[in-house]
């Protein structure tokens, strides 16, 4: 069943490729509540969605358990995130949340 099957209003549908392209995002918790709703939703109704969320959740996990342990500095996490948005708007066509950050120095600490 896909989100073209005419089982709901045509807002609330979700077309793979957004499923696909904000999976990620999902498995992150960086979504809205509202859009993490309209993916899972799709996903659980979507079989081929369905395999490539567990595909990718097992990677993470994966990563997780062989990396455990190994932070990534903060700078590289804030333009890892800023890259797959940005991958994530170029190519799915979606709108995607911003989220402010602030750098502070402190001297003579």
């Amino acid at each position: 069943m896909s989100a073209g099957d005419g089982s709901k209003d045509a807002k609330d549908k979700v077309r793979c490729e957004e499923a696909l392209s904000e999976i990620f995002l999902l498995l992150d918790k960086e979504c809205s509540p509202g859009r993490d709703a309209e993916l899972r939703r799709h996903i659980d109704d979507c079989p081929p969605c369905l395999a490539e969320y567990g595909i990718d959740e097992q990677l993470k996990h994966l990563l997780a358990r062989k990396c455990g342990g190994d932070h990534a500095p903060d700078d590289l996490k804030s333009r890892l995130r800023a890259s797959i948005r940005q991958t994530v708007a170029t190519r799915g066509g979606v709108t995607v949340e911003r989220t402010e950050v602030t750098i502070e120095q402190r001297i003579g600490e």
